[in-house]
C-alpha cells in the first residue's frame, strides 16, 4: 500500500485519515515535481486581453488575416 504525505519540520506527516503503528518501518521516496510545459507557463496570460470580439477564438483567421470562415 502507498501512503502520501509531506515533510513538515523534518517529519513526514501523512495525509489525514492515514495511520501506521509506531515502529512501522517505511521507505520514503520524494516525488519529483512535474516539469512545466509551455502551455502551463502561458496560462498566466489566459483571459488577460480585453475588448476582443466574443467569437475571436472561432473566427481568428477572419480577424487576423481578413479571411472569411467559408474559405
Amino acid at each position: 500500500m502507498t501512503y502520501r504525505g509531506k515533510v513538515k519540520g523534518g517529519v513526514v506527516v501523512l495525509e489525514p485519515g492515514t495511520s501506521l503503528a509506531d515502529g512501522t518501518e517505511v521507505q520514503v521516496q520524494p516525488i519529483e515535481p512535474r516539469a512545466s510545459t509551455l502551455g502551463d507557463r502561458l496560462m498566466k496570460y489566459a483571459g488577460k486581453v480585453a475588448g476582443l470580439p466574443a467569437d475571436m477564438a472561432e473566427n481568428h483567421d477572419r480577424y487576423i488575416h481578413g479571411r472569411r470562415s467559408d474559405e
